[in-house]
Parts: C-alpha cells; sequence; structure tokens
C-alpha cells in the first residue's frame, strides 16, 4: 500500500481500478510553406469547423453537467473568435510562410506562457482554454479524430497528468468514479467540474506511476491518493463512503435553510463568483448574496476595454439574479503581471509588488471612472456594494473614495440613475492594511479579507512558485492573528468583516473563523451546503474557546493538529 498527498479539490472518496489516461501527444514539424494564401485558408476552415464542434460540446455539457460548466465552451467559442487570435497566426503564415500548425502552436505557447504567470490563480488556470483551444485546431488541420474520455466502458478512478475542460466535460459520470492529477489547484477545471458533478478528485500529486487496473482510493477530504489499500483500508473507506454520499445529500436538501450556531447566531454564507452562470448556480447552492465578484473576466475577452455600458449591463443582469440579496462587486484587480489584452501594462521585475489592483486603476483613471460609473448604474434599486482589492494605505483609500465621488458628480451630470449610497468596503490583504485596520475603518463600511494574498505578503511566499507554494498556507499563526486583529478592530468600530480567500470554504477552518468574530463566509458555491450544515453543528461559544487555543500556539503544525482534534 501506497498513499501519495496532493491538493484536496473536490470532497468525498472514491474506490476503484485506475485507469491512466495519457493521451499521444500531437506531432507535426515545423515547416516552410509556398503559399500562405492556401494555409491561411485551411486555418479559416479549421476554425470554422472547429466552432461548430464546440457549439456541440457547450450542449451538451449544458444538457449533461450544467449551464455554468457549458459557459466553459462558450468563453472558447469567444476567444476562437477573437479576430485577434486568428490575426496574429495570419500574420506569422503570411510573413514567416510557416506552415498553420506551427503558427497556431506558437501563438499559443506565447498566451499560455503570458497567463500563466499572472498572480491569480483563477486566471493562471486560463492558460489550460488556450492549450484545450489550440490542441483542438491542430488536431483538426492534421485531420486527426478527437481523443476523448467519453469512451470510458468501465467505472474507473481516472488518473492523467492534466484534464483539459474537453476532457472533463466528456466525462461519463456514471463510468468516472474519481479523479487524480498529478498538477492542478482548487481553480482548475478539473477541480471546478470535479466539483460539480460531485465526483471526488485530488490535484497536484506530483508524479504518478501506476498501471490501468490497479486498485486505488481517492480521499477528496484529505487530498490523498492510496494506491493498492489492504484489506482493512479497504473496509473503512467504503464505510466513510457511503456515510459522506448520505451527508452531502442531506446538505443539499437543507442548503436554502440559513446557518444558524447552536447558540443561535445566524452567520451569513454567500459565493465568490465570476458571471451570470455563476450566480444562477451560486442561487442553487444556497447563497445569501455575493461575497465577492471577480470583473476581470469582462476584461479577457478582446484587445478592446469594455464600454460603461457593457459592463453596466452584465453588472445589472447579475444583480437581478439576488434581488435584494448583497452583491459585493470587487473593482478591476490585474496588474503588472497580468498581461491582458486590453491594457496594456509595463512589464515589471517584480510584478507582485508592482503597479497591480488599485494602483492600476489609480494610475489609469480612465479606465477606474468607466468601472465605478457602470457599478453605480447596476447598483440603482439593488444590494450592490463596492470593494477596492489590494488597498494598502490610508492614503490609497481616500484616493479611491475621491474617485468614486467623483463618478458619481459624473453620472448626475448626466441625469442617470444610480446608487448614490452605496456601500463601500476594501480587501483586506496587505499586511500593512491589516495592521492599520482601526485608521481604514471609519473611512469604509466593511472588509474582506484575501487570505490567498494575505498569507502570501505575510509570510513572503510567491504562491506562484510550485517549490514554496506549500508555505503560503492561512492557518499560519501569524495569519491567523492578523485576522483577528482586523475583526477586533472593526468590530470597535462597528463594523462588519468577510473573508473571500479559499480559507472560507475550508472545514478545518470554519471552527476557527467563526470564533475569531468573521461576520460573512464567501466561498465557492459548490461549498456552501457543507459549510452551512457545518455552521449548524457547533456554538459559538465553543469556536471562540478554537480560536482561543490557535491565537496561543507558535507554529503551522500545532494549528493544524489542534484544528484536526480540537
Amino acid at each position: 500500500m501506497k498513499r501519495l498527498s496532493g491538493i484536496a479539490a473536490s470532497q468525498g472518496v472514491a474506490i476503484g481500478p485506475a485507469f491512466v489516461y495519457r493521451p499521444e501527444p500531437l506531432a507535426f514539424n515545423e515547416q516552410i510553406i509556398q503559399n500562405p494564401r492556401t494555409e491561411i485558408n485551411r486555418l479559416i476552415e479549421a476554425i470554422e469547423a472547429v466552432q461548430g464542434m464546440l457549439v456541440a460540446l457547450e450542449a451538451h455539457t449544458q444538457e449533461a453537467i450544467g449551464e455554468a460548466e457549458a459557459k466553459i465552451f462558450e468563453v472558447h467559442r469567444m476567444f476562437l473568435a477573437d479576430p485577434a487570435f486568428a490575426d496574429e497566426i495570419k500574420a506569422i503564415i503570411q510573413e514567416e510562410q510557416l506552415n498553420a500548425e506551427a503558427a497556431v502552436d506558437r501563438v499559443s505557447n506565447e498566451l499560455m506562457a503570458q497567463f500563466s504567470a499572472i498572480d491569480d490563480e483563477y486566471f493562471r488556470q486560463r492558460a489550460v482554454d488556450i492549450k484545450d483551444i489550440a490542441q483542438r485546431l491542430i488536431r483538426q488541420l492534421l485531420g486527426l479524430e478527437e481523443t476523448t474520455l467519453a469512451s470510458l466502458k468501465n467505472p474507473s478512478v481516472i488518473i492523467a497528468h492534466d484534464l483539459t475542460p474537453s476532457d472533463t466535460a466528456s466525462l461519463n459520470r456514471e463510468m468516472a468514479l474519481g479523479l487524480c492529477t498529478e498538477i492542478g489547484s482548487n481553480t482548475s477545471h478539473t477541480a471546478i467540474l470535479a466539483r460539480s458533478l460531485g465526483i471526488p478528485a485530488v490535484v497536484g500529486a506530483g508524479k504518478l506511476e501506476l498501471s490501468s487496473g490497479t486498485m486505488v482510493i481517492i480521499d477528496g477530504q484529505s487530498g490523498e491518493l492510496i494506491i493498492e489499500p489492504d484489506a482493512q483500508t479497504l473496509a473503512e473507506y467504503r464505510t466513510r463512503q457511503q456515510a459522506r454520499q448520505r451527508m452531502r445529500s442531506l446538505e443539499i436538501a437543507q442548503a436554502q435553510t440559513p446557518a444558524v450556531t447552536l447558540d443561535g447566531h445566524q452567520i451569513e454564507v454567500v459565493a465568490n463568483i465570476g458571471s451570470v452562470a455563476d450566480a444562477e448556480y451560486a442561487i442553487q447552492m444556497g447563497a445569501e448574496g455575493v461575497g465577492l465578484l471577480r470583473t476581470e473576466f469582462l476584461f479577457l475577452q478582446g484587445d478592446t476595454l469594455p464600454s460603461e455600458d457593457e459592463q453596466y449591463q452584465i453588472y445589472r443582469a447579475i444583480a437581478d439574479v439576488f434581488q435584494r440579496m448583497p452583491l459585493i462587486v470587487r473593482t478591476l484587480d490585474v496588474g503588472g503581471d497580468k498581461d491582458l489584452p486590453s491594457i496594456d501594462i509595463a512589464k515589471e521585475q517584480n510584478p507582485m509588488l508592482g503597479q497591480r489592483a488599485i494602483r492600476l486603476c489609480l494610475a489609469r483613471p480612465e479606465i477606474f471612472q468607466t468601472q465605478l460609473r457602470a457599478i453605480l448604474r447596476a447598483g440603482h434599486e439593488r444590494n450592490v456594494k463596492i470593494m477596492f482589492p489590494l488597498i494598502g494605505s490610508e492614503e490609497e483609500l481616500h484616493q479611491a473614495l475621491y474617485q468614486l465621488e467623483q463618478a458619481k458628480a459624473n453620472l448626475r451630470a448626466r441625469n442617470l440613475p444610480h446608487a448614490e449610497n452605496l456601500d463601500v468596503g476594501i480587501m483586506i490583504e496587505v499586511p500593512s492594511a491589516a495592521v492599520l485596520a482601526d485608521v481604514m475603518a471609519p473611512h469604509v463600511d466593511f472588509f474582506s479579507i484575501g487570505t490567498n494574498d494575505l498569507a502570501q505578503y505575510t509570510l513572503a511566499v510567491d504562491r506562484t512558485n510550485e517549490t514554496v507554494a506549500h508555505l503560503a498556507d492561512p492557518l499560519h499563526p501569524a495569519v491567523i492573528r492578523l485576522i483577528h486583529q482586523v475583526i477586533q478592530a472593526a468590530h470597535r468600530q462597528d463594523k462588519w468583516v468577510g473573508l473571500c480567500g479559499e480559507m472560507a470554504g475550508n472545514p478545518q477552518a470554519v471552527p476557527l473563523l467563526l470564533g475569531l468574530g468573521l461576520d460573512e463566509f464567501s466561498m465557492a458555491a459548490v461549498s456552501i451546503p457543507s459549510v452551512k450544515a457545518l455552521l449548524r453543528t457547533i456554538s459559538k461559544t465553543q469556536a471562540q474557546e478554537i480560536a482561543q487555543r490557535c491565537l496561543e500556539l507558535p507554529n503551522l503544525q500545532r494549528v493544524r493538529e489542534f484544528l484536526d482534534n480540537p
């Protein structure tokens, strides 16, 4: 028996024979061609054919899995239809007289490198989208059949280096017992679709050397892959699997019920989203609003900036899904490491400490003003709130608030309906903001703690660097103490505090955060039923005792050991 550790991506237990999925890499040569016009025509025909495939795949995914998951392929179609993408490939064919396959490969590799460098796991995973599109396009140019998991005949645990959106969307949920990949993260498509399908998954498990047919167990809670389990381990996990299946059914059935602790405290549980489809799914999962609307997706859809009206329409559509429930819109969070097609951003030696998020918006007020006006208009007669990311000083906060007042003045002058008195908050992601929370609190209505960045900056760990990323753990005592300090400072001035990092949906961290006094838990929608159910099983008094003990512990290992057995 062998145990391997990875990242817990989708809860549950999977037991069964492994199916090792390693599709052959696409093989082609870079060639100098004689007639660029003919090659460009080949490219155009291939793009049209792939567009048709994506339409069919989107329809299949919507029927088999859900509308939110099908949106992945709508995004693929939009990307493929973007003239800038095709024009760049055509330019290489024309100017360098390269064959279409080689030109597609070069352009897609450059784009993948740009997205992989972005300091936001959500957007780094878009590199996988580009890889999927490029492989599909090259396969079409080569005249090859699609290679998918749709033909899987026996119930199996799928083992792979990585899975593309096309791979996961083609899964037969009756045959796919679980998923385990060598690379990936909680926000990879493998993780997202596994959660949507209710399939246990572990990602980022490292090099996997086993053969198809080997008996394996996936523990989607601990992030373990167990190879060739002994009889006792197998029996133990079968019992856990049955219990988990019963529990999940009950959690979803009660998802619309508020999360009230044993001693009567109601806790707000909301969702992190990035689209209208996400909003609809969040409602189904029992979300009581939105703690984080990522607006960056609007800036990834072409080489021009979205207009005020385009942004307004999307924000309004999402607000309409939630009606009177709160919708917190985070202003644009991009920076020197996010080379988006619609924004000209200078290269920086250390972009994670450079002109990103609010710093970029303050430096580019024309972009900031357009977005602020769109949010204000969408907030008319809706419960919309604005949140500024990566605030590090009182000066930055005052500048952002000034820009907001300027946007209101513009809308008043244009006689456009808008929200005059919407709530304003900031993300606490920079240690300076956490330390100065008492200084910031009088100027805002709420704080929302972004533990992904707060852990990174507090612990001086680049969470995009695979060799050290595991050190950026929000359960580190230094991060816990900062969270506690922020909550205390806010509550002393009657301001509420939310948390929208991955930590909010982590069952191990929920009692700790409740005990620290957190008012709002914001997470991926799929986690909401489980977190609500967990909150109903504990008292706030018990949670406070857990939090107090954690605040006294000296290191990460001790904290984790205690939370495993409080």
